[in-house]
């Protein structure tokens, strides 16, 4: 790691100028060079629209089927950064506005850029990691568990993500600069608590002794600033939050907290600039988020306001369900204020002066990439018990019956309770109808009770993965951590010790590390095997096994090994290729239609002629489905204020978070829809004359989609 990488305009450079200066001042320069100078960096920031279809499509993360979308609060973004040294070695770091990310998606971006730039980018050096909102369409990641409740595979969602995501790397890509690269952190202390202490509590105390908090309160950044004169263009920040701020009542298509932080930063960065314009891309991606919520007010029994049990989250008989909530009066409160206070921490760490405590990251970029196939894996760890070492090793993917209680962020259905460590002979029977698990599986996933054996499933394709990737990134002492799922707390703190150890031990620098958490491939949660044993939700979505966590522990202690001393590893076994066997039972869209004597973009409802601030105004338009046109990079719908010439200027899209449309099918056979708009006008709104315009697209019952715009009266704002 400490190895110097000389670019080769070094050696032109110096063979030019060799004559044209003194030789003590060109030795001089070689000294600095080899005793550590400051290695260069050329970085490009990049991001593009990739929101799904927003309507008529299950959202991914509570695993409602009844949580369709019916519109659009927060348009969905793909954040890219790519990193290059002196050497031209670059990686890739990409954060979107998802659920998480499907390794069918990765190799599908990676088609679009090698088409363009052939093999400079690759499944090694570039990782895509979703936000994990629960509040966008699913049906993207080819597993059928993941994609059951969207009723399999959506090619809307992936197509979406794809282009999306291909295009913010293009944008990066097309926008390289000289630049430097500054990491600093802040606490945040009021964002998050622990989903699930009862498992927390069964770590060891002396490893819980070591940290203040059962959930992770550092927000670390990364901080792209131009090299000719410190403007920041760029940050990625880690954080981890589960983006569930909006509950599993939402039907509206949001980045959540994370996404409404990214969009306030980038807000402050580029003044002027619509939502999702403008130079500066700043990212909040996931980290080791798993146990961690932002419902800080905590879980409450729906029905009497009193405390859950701690341990199972279940309530009395007639008390309803327990839910967390917090820390706002709903859901949109609450995902506000937790925004802003992840937007303030980052926005107060920006700039590279004394005050920011940013430190500059220095040194060459690598980056380490293998397959794994989980099921199969092996390695020797210490046990608790008989106080010596044992073999462990890998499971078949299961998942236990606590899955199905779900979370206090979005409880599950029927009578399951977390931390349920025995069975039932129904469920069991069912369970067996879809795959039955041998007594090896039992005993492999022991104590988890084992409700779905997805592992030994194969109808009609693969239910959860077996074959997944493990990466890692390094920039300077920079280490980002790239995992195929959610590890908790005390998982992540695991893996960041590991990495930072096992640099160490192998001649590298000390490294800071980050997790960067559902990256490539989703695979479920990662526990503790002491987490595991309490079985709480996080534990019984633990696919391997108890062992899970000690077996990426191993192999991302051979990747940093192996980059250190510049080895290299073997690629290892492919996911399989499953696209020709999905199957999708959402239908498209057959056509629209209108009521005799209107026509599409007709105005029904008219806003008001005159809003005071702090007031919505809104608007219902005769329209196609928003499914006909997605219109990334552009709005369903636009505020305008008429300018002094006569001129109307745009000042919000659908992407605000002030603005909301939602969509309703009037009439199923006709194929009647209407769309409302509103828009909540905020305190520093300038008087004047406004109005809403709708961009549509309607499918005409013979083929052919076609565009149309509909207009509303003027109104003014007082």
């Amino acid at each position: 790691m400490e190895r110097l990488q000389r670019h080769p305009r070094w050696s032109s450079t110096a063979s030019t100028k060799c004559g044209l200066m003194s030789r003590w001042l060109f030795l001089g320069m070689l000294l600095a060079l080899t005793i550590g100078m400051a290695s260069a960096y050329k970085v490009g920031v990049g991001r593009a629209d990739c929101t799904g279809p927003s309507v008529e499509i299950t959202f991914m993360g509570y695993a409602q089927v009844t949580q369709r979308g019916t519109g659009i609060h927060l348009r969905q973004y793909a954040r890219s950064f790519i990193i290059e040294d002196e050497t031209g070695t670059r990686v890739v770091f990409v954060s979107v506005d998802a659920g998480m990310m499907g390794h069918a998606i990765k190799r599908d971006v990676l088609a679009v850029l090698q088409k363009k730039y052939g093999e400079l980018y690759t499944h090694e050096n570039v990782v895509i990691s979703g936000s994990h909102t629960h509040s966008t369409p699913g049906g993207f990641l080819m597993y059928l568990l993941y994609d059951l409740t969207t009723l399999g595979f959506v090619p809307e969602t992936f197509n979406a993500l794809v282009h999306g995501i291909a295009q913010s790397v293009i944008r990066a890509h097309n926008n390289m600069v000289d630049a430097k690269i500054y990491v600093s952190e802040t606490e945040v202390l009021d964002a998050n608590i622990n989903r699930s202490p009862s498992a927390y509590e069964n770590n060891p105390e002396e490893e819980r002794a070591q940290y203040e908090h059962n959930v992770d309160k550092t927000l670390v950044q990364l901080q792209f600033v131009h090299a000719r004169d410190g403007t920041p263009f760029g940050a990625i920040n880690w954080y981890a939050v589960h983006p569930t701020s909006m509950n599993n009542t939402n039907r509206l298509v949001s980045s959540d907290n994370v996404g409404l932080a990214a969009i306030m930063l980038e807000q402050e960065r580029n003044p002027g600039s619509l939502v999702g314009k403008g130079e500066f891309v700043g990212a909040f991606a996931s980290s080791n988020l798993g146990d961690s919520s932002p419902n800080i007010n905590g879980p409450k029994c729906e029905k009497t306001g009193l405390p859950c049990d701690v341990l199972t989250s279940s309530c009395p008989s007639g008390a309803g369900a327990c839910f967390a909530s917090g820390p706002g009066r709903d859901m949109f409160e609450s995902t506000q204020i937790i925004a802003d206070r992840l937007y303030r921490a980052a926005a107060g760490l920006l700039g590279t002066g004394k005050s920011t405590k940013a430190r500059e990251v220095t040194g060459p970029v690598g980056f380490m990439h293998q397959y794994i196939d989980m099921t199969t894996a092996e390695t020797v760890a210490f046990d608790r018990a008989s106080r010596s070492l044992v073999r462990v090793r890998g499971c078949l993917p299961a998942m236990g019956y606590s899955f199905a209680a779900g979370t206090t962020d979005g409880p599950g259905a029927f009578d399951f309770q977390q931390g349920t460590i025995t069975d039932n002979v129904l469920w069991n029977a069912v369970r067996d109808f879809i795959a039955e698990p041998t007594q090896d599986d039992k005993d492999c996933q022991a104590p988890k009770p084992i409700l779905l054996a997805t592992g030994r499933a194969r109808f009609p394709y693969d239910w959860q993965p077996k074959i997944v990737p493990t990466q890692l990134l390094v920039v300077g002492d920079f280490a980002m951590t790239a995992v195929p799922g959610e590890f908790t707390t005390m998982a992540g703190r695991r893996l960041r010790t590991t990495v930072a150890r096992a640099s160490v031990a192998a001649g590298g620098r000390d490294l800071q590390v980050v997790v960067a958490g559902l990256s490539n491939m989703y695979t479920s949660y990662i526990t503790t095997p002491e987490e595991y044993e309490i079985q709480r939700y996080e534990g019984a979505s633990t696919l391997y096994g108890p062992h899970t966590l000690t077996l990426y522990l191993e192999q991302y202690k051979k990747l940093v090994g192996a980059l250190v001393r510049n080895e290299s590893l073997p690629a290892g076994p492919t996911p399989p290729y499953e696209d020709d066997k999905q199957i999708s039972l959402t239908t498209g869209v057959i056509f629209d239609s209108h009521p005799l004597g209107k026509e599409f973009g007709d105005v029904k409802v008219q806003p008001e002629p005159v809003y005071e601030r702090g007031a919505t105004a809104s608007a219902v338009f005769i329209a196609g489905n928003p499914r006909n046109n997605l219109m990334h990079d552009k709005s369903f719908f636009t505020v305008e204020q008429q300018q002094l010439d006569g001129n109307w200027t745009v000042i919000a899209t659908d992407a605000n978070w002030e603005t909301k449309f939602r969509w309703e099918r009037t009439s199923t056979i006709l194929g009647f829809s209407d769309i409302e708009f509103s828009w909540t006008i905020g305190p520093n709104t300038p008087e004047g004359m406004y109005r809403m315009r709708h961009f549509g697209y309607y499918r005409y019952i013979l083929g052919g989609v076609y565009p149309y715009v509909g207009i509303t009266n003027t109104f003014n704002v007082n």
